[in-house]
C-alpha cells in the first residue's frame, strides 16, 4: 500500500531529518558542555562531523560495491564511531539537564538529612540529661531535699534549652519538607519510579537516558539508508516505466494521444517518403534519358 504512495518517501525523509537533526542538537551542544573552554569550535566540528556521518552512511549503501575494501572499511568504522561519539553527547547533554533539573532537590535533601541527624542528637542529649538528672537525686539522701532542689534547678535550663533546639529543628524540617514538594514537582516521575522498584532516582534516569541513545543516532542513520532505498527503488520504478516494449508501443501512449494524432503523424511521414521516393525515381528516368541522347 505504501510501496507506491507519493507521501511515503516524504515521511521516510522528514522523519530521517528530524530525528538525525535532533541528534545532532543534543550531541552537538553535549560535547560543547563537555569541552566547556573552546565550545564554539566543538559546535562547528561536531556539526560538521554529524552531517559527514550521514552523507557517509548514504554513499555506503549507494557505493558498497564499487568502492575498495580500504575505504568500505575505513568509512564503515568511521561512521559506526561517529554514531557513539554522537551518543556520547547525547548522554552528556541529557545527564547535564538532568542535574540541573534536580540540583535544588539533591542540595535541600541534603540539608534535610543533616537537620533530621541533629534533631536526633538533641533528643539523644534531652534524654540524657533527664537520665543524669534522675540518677543524681536518687543518690541523694532524702534528707537533702536543697541540695535535690538545687540540682533541678542546674538541669532544668539545659532540658529547656533542649527542648527548643527540638522544636526549632522539627519546624525547619517541615520547611525543607515543603520545599522539596514544590521542588520535586519537576522529577516527580523519577521519584514515584525510583520508590516503586526500591532504587535511588539517579539509576532510574540513567537507565532511560540509555534506552534513549540506544535507539536515538542509530534510528536516525537507518531512516537515512531507508530514503535512499527508497529513492533508488523509485528511480529502478521510473526507468522501467519510460522504457518502450517494441512489440507493444501502443502502450506508451502519452494522455493527449488518445485520439490518434500519433498514427496521423506517422501516417503523413510515410506519405512523404513515398512522394520523395516517387521523385528521386522521376529524377533517375530523366538522367537515364539525357544520357542515352548523349551516346
Amino acid at each position: 500500500m505504501f510501496k507506491h504512495s507519493k507521501i511515503f518517501p516524504k515521511l521516510v525523509g522528514l522523519s530521517a531529518l528530524l530525528i538525525a537533526g535532533s541528534a545532532a542538537f543534543f550531541s552537538v551542544f553535549g560535547l560543547s558542555k563537555l569541552f566547556a573552554g573552546a565550545s564554539q569550535s566543538v559546535i562547528i566540528m561536531a556539526g560538521s562531523l554529524e552531517f559527514g556521518k550521514l552523507v557517509a552512511a548514504s554513499f555506503l549503501y549507494r557505493y558498497w560495491k564499487s568502492i575498495n575494501i580500504l575505504q568500505r572499511f575505513y568509512m564503515t568504522i568511521a561512521t559506526v564511531t561517529l554514531v557513539l561519539i554522537t551518543s556520547a553527547g547525547i548522554f552528556g547533554f541529557l545527564s547535564n539537564a538532568y542535574q540541573g533539573a534536580t540540583v535544588e532537590f539533591e542540595k535541600g535533601s541534603t540539608i534535610l538529612m543533616f537537620k533530621e541527624d541533629r534533631l536526633k542528637q538533641l533528643e539523644e542529649d534531652k534524654i540524657f540529661l533527664k537520665q543524669e538528672l534522675e540518677a543524681g537525686i536518687t543518690d541523694m539522701p532524702a534528707n537533702y531535699r536543697t541540695a535535690r532542689k538545687k540540682l533541678r534547678e542546674e538541669y532544668q535550663p539545659l532540658i529547656l534549652e533542649a527542648n527548643q533546639k527540638i522544636l526549632d529543628i522539627k519546624g525547619e524540617i517541615g520547611d525543607l519538607k515543603a520545599s522539596l514538594i514544590e521542588t520535586g514537582v519537576d522529577v516527580g516521575p523519577a521519584i514515584y519510579i525510583a520508590r516503586t522498584f526500591g532504587t535511588d532516582i539517579d539509576t532510574v534516569v540513567k537507565f532511560f537516558i540509555f534506552i534513549l541513545i540506544f535507539v536515538f543516532d542509530p534510528m536516525a542513520v537507518m531512516f537515512v539508508i531507508s530514503y535512499n532505498v527508497i529513492l533508488l527503488d523509485r528511480a529502478t520504478l521510473n526507468a522501467a516505466s519510460n522504457s518502450v516494449d517494441p512489440e507493444h508501443p501502443e502502450a506508451k501512449r502519452k494522455w493527449w494521444e488518445v485520439y490518434g494524432e500519433k498514427k496521423e503523424e506517422k501516417d503523413v511521414e510515410e506519405s512523404k517518403i513515398e512522394t520523395l521516393t516517387e521523385d528521386e525515381e522521376e529524377i533517375t528516368k530523366l538522367e537515364r534519358g539525357a544520357f542515352s541522347r548523349k551516346i
